[in-house]
C-alpha cells in the first residue's frame, strides 16, 4: 500500500529559533493525525540539528534539501549523507527545479545524488517537472519521462519518493488542475518498476486546494512550498479531508 507523505519545503527560510517556534505551534495540530499519513519538514541545514531533538516521538520526520554524491572531499558548500544521518534526517530532496535552474543540476547529477541518499539509508524525494515553455510546446510527457528515466538509473525503487512539480506552478499562485496533475503522475507511475512508490504533487499547494488534490487516485501526498511556512496553514494541509 502506498504511503501518504505530506512534506513542507521551507527552502531558505527560518532560523533555528523560528524553526523551533514552528514545531511548538504545530504539536497539538499534528497530534490530530490518525496515523495514515507521514509528515516531513525539509528544513535548512542550519536548523536540522536543533529540530532533530524536538520531533515529538516521531510525529514529524526531517528532510534535508540537498546531498552530495561523494561521502567527503573538497566540495565547498556541499553536505554529505553521513553528515545528514548523524542529525537524524530521514529524507532528502533531490533535483528540485530551483536546484536545476540556479545551480546547474542535471539529470546525471540528480541521479548521483539519489544514489548517494540511498547508500546512506536516506529516502530521496526526487523532483521532476516541466517548464511553462515545455508545456506550451506540448512537451510535458517526453520531458517528464526523460527526467524519470535518467534520474532513476540503478536506483532502488523500494526506497524512493517522487514529487511532480510543474515548474510553472511553483510559487506563482498557478496550480496545475488536480485532474491534470493526476494524469501526469499516472504517466510517471507507468515508467516505474515499483507501482507502490509514493508520488507527490507540488506547486502552489494551499489549504484551499489540498482536499481536491488529495482526492485524486494517483496522488499520494504533496510537497508544499510557501504554505508550509505557516504552522496553522500547514496543519490544515496535513489534516486534509
Amino acid at each position: 500500500m502506498r504511503k501518504i507523505i505530506i512534506a513542507g519545503n521551507w527552502k531558505m527560510h527560518k532560523t533555528q529559533k523560528k524553526a523551533l517556534e514552528f514545531l511548538q505551534e504545530s504539536k497539538s495540530n499534528l497530534e490530530e493525525m490518525n496515523g495514515t499519513r507521514e509528515v516531513v519538514l525539509c528544513a535548512p541545514f542550519t536548523a536540522l540539528s536543533v529540530m532533530s531533538k524536538s520531533l515529538y516521538a516521531g510525529l514529524i520526520h526531517l528532510a534535508a534539501q540537498n546531498i552530495h554524491w561523494e561521502d567527503e572531499g573538497a566540495y565547498t558548500g556541499e553536505i554529505s549523507g553521513a553528515m545528514l544521518t548523524e542529525l537524524g534526517v530521514d529524507y532528502v530532496v533531490v533535483g528540485h527545479s530551483e536546484r536545476r535552474q540556479y545551480f546547474g543540476e542535471t539529470n546525471e547529477t540528480v541521479n548521483l545524488r539519489v544514489l548517494a541518499a540511498q547508500r546512506h539509508g536516506l529516502i530521496p524525494i526526487l523532483c521532476v517537472g516541466e517548464s511553462k515553455l515545455q508545456r506550451d510546446r506540448g512537451e510535458t510527457e517526453p520531458v517528464i519521462i526523460n527526467q524519470v528515466k535518467q534520474s532513476l538509473i540503478n536506483v532502488n525503487q523500494s526506497n524512493l519518493v517522487i514529487a511532480y512539480e510543474p515548474i510553472w506552478a511553483i510559487g506563482t499562485g498557478d496550480t496545475c488542475e488536480a485532474t491534470e496533475a493526476n494524469r501526469v503522475i499516472g504517466i510517471i507511475r507507468s515508467q516505474l518498476s515499483n507501482e507502490e512508490v509514493t508520488i507527490q504533487y507540488g506547486g502552489s499547494v494551499k489549504p484551499s486546494n489540498v482536499d481536491e488534490i488529495m482526492a485524486q487516485p494517483e496522488i499520494d501526498g504533496v510537497l508544499v512550498g510557501g504554505a508550509s511556512l505557516d504552522s496553522v496553514g500547514f496543519a490544515r494541509i496535513v489534516n486534509y479531508q
